[in-house]
Formats: C-alpha cells, sequence, structure tokens
C-alpha cells in the first residue's frame, strides 16, 4: 500500500506572493487617496483645468493645445505622482507605518512600488482622459498616442524615484512643501524654456521638464523641439523621442542610485 507524498501545489510561487503583497499595498494605499478630498482634488480635477485655456484661443490651433495638454501633463506627474508620493512616504514613516511594514514580509522594492502606484495610476489615467477631452475642444488628435502614454508612464516612474530620494532629506509633511521646490522646478522649466535663450534651452532639455515637453510636443503635435509648426509624421516623432527617453531614463537611474543610498524608513532620532 502506497501513500501519496503531499504536494506544495497550494503554496504561491514567490513572484505570486510578492504580486498579491504589492495589490494589497497598492489597494490599501490608493483608499486612503480617494478618502482625502482634498488630495483627490489637486490630484485628478487640477491637472484637467488647463485644457479649458484652449476655449480661450483659437478653435484648432497648434499653440494654445500644445500649452493646455503639456500643463496637464506638467500637473499630472508633479501632484499625484511626485508630491503625493513625497508626502504618503514622509507622513507613513513618521507614523512608523513603513518601519512596521518591514519587520513582516513585504520587502523594500514592494513597499516603494506600492506608495508610488497610485499616483501613477491616476497620472496614467489623466493622460488617457485628455486625449477624448482635447478632441471635444478642438485640439488635433495625437500624432504618436502610443509614444504619448508611454511618455507619461516613464515620466512617472522618473517623478517616483525623486519623490522617494526628496522623502530622505524631507524631516515631516510640512517640510515637503519646500524640499518639493528642486524638483517641481526642474519639472516647470521645460515648459518655461521657449522663453530662454537658445543657450539655455539646450541644458534645460536635459531636465526632467524639458524631456517631457519635447516629448508631448512631438508625440501629439508633431513639433520638434524649435518647431513652431508641425513637421514631424508619427514615425518622426517616435525618431526624435530618443535622447529625451535617454534623459527621463537617467534621472530615473539617477534618483534610483540616490534613494539606495539615503532611503530613511523610520523618523530621526
Amino acid at each position: 500500500m502506497s501513500t501519496l507524498a503531499p504536494t506544495d501545489s497550494a503554496t504561491p510561487s514567490p513572484a505570486r506572493a510578492s504580486l498579491r503583497r504589492v495589490r494589497g499595498l497598492v489597494r490599501a494605499n490608493a483608499r486612503l487617496v480617494v478618502r482625502n478630498r482634498l488630495t483627490l482634488s489637486y490630484a485628478v480635477v487640477l491637472p484637467l483645468l488647463p485644457l479649458l485655456l484652449v476655449l480661450g484661443g483659437d478653435r484648432g490651433a497648434i499653440g494654445p493645445g500644445a500649452a493646455s495638454v503639456i500643463t496637464v501633463v506638467m500637473l499630472a506627474l508633479l501632484f499625484p505622482v511626485f508630491y503625493n508620493t513625497l508626502s504618503m512616504v514622509v507622513t507613513r514613516r513618521d507614523e512608523l507605518v513603513l518601519k512596521r511594514l518591514r519587520t513582516g514580509e513585504v520587502r523594500d522594492g514592494e513597499l516603494l512600488v506600492s506608495l508610488a502606484a497610485p499616483g501613477a495610476i491616476i497620472a496614467m489615467l489623466i493622460g488617457v482622459v485628455t486625449i477624448p477631452a482635447a478632441l471635444a475642444l478642438g485640439v488635433p488628435a495625437p500624432q504618436a498616442p502610443v509614444l504619448y502614454l508611454l511618455t507619461i508612464a516613464v515620466a512617472s516612474v522618473t517623478l517616483a524615484t525623486l519623490a522617494f530620494w526628496t522623502a530622505a532629506w524631507t524631516r515631516n509633511a510640512e517640510a515637503a512643501q519646500l524640499t518639493s521646490m528642486p524638483v517641481m522646478a526642474l519639472l516647470v522649466a521645460g515648459q518655461l524654456a521657449v522663453g530662454f535663450p537658445e543657450e539655455v534651452r539646450r541644458w534645460i532639455a536635459y531636465t526632467p521638464g524639458g524631456a517631457v515637453t519635447d516629448l508631448v510636443r512631438g508625440s501629439w503635435f508633431g513639433l520638434g523641439p524649435d518647431d513652431a509648426d508641425p513637421t514631424l509624421d508619427t514615425l518622426g516623432a517616435w525618431a526624435g523621442a530618443g535622447v529625451p527617453l535617454l534623459v527621463l531614463v537617467a534621472w530615473t537611474v539617477l534618483g534610483g542610485w540616490l534613494t539606495a543610498r539615503s532611503m530613511r524608513w523610520e523618523p530621526r532620532a
């Protein structure tokens, strides 16, 4: 008479267990964002308001449309992704939530992903909603919509890593209003670069904001970095996206390296 050896089929694989933990943490963090009406308003409503600027210009004109869409993307990256992630990390660190979670099965990478995911998801949703909303207001259709959405996805990772690094030297949630300024300047500078001399614009192109601006201009409106009228088709938009995407990847690597060196999981003594 033989007996069957017990199997481990009921035991989830490490990857599946990790995914389950991340999903649970993301759900919990997203619930906190939704419950906070102030956070939800500046994360969802505020980024979409710049589309109203189109109503003040010529319907279908490239200039107002480009300015409005770029501002929407910038605000979606700035508030839901960067500032929301920064404030969540600092608040949960001060409340010892991060320290308690790290004593269990949750790994550091899973914890960071769960903190950044709600803001990144909101930014992607805003990016998707912007397309039909802009079309309804007379803005031309995106030249390369996949590249446009890829821009938001890559930039969300970049801004999340910079948020983690900023949190490392932010003492409390109130101080985040000041410590967030350098990264905000890097993001906003790209949109304001058009008013600077060419020598300055060349350097601003290597900031996260400059890269995002160039990518949105090319992917949606077919505009090159210095173009006032569309000159790029879909293939041209993809061909011109190489350098700006590499800029975002470089900032992501830098932000990840700085985070690994300085991340704090509990309040300072």
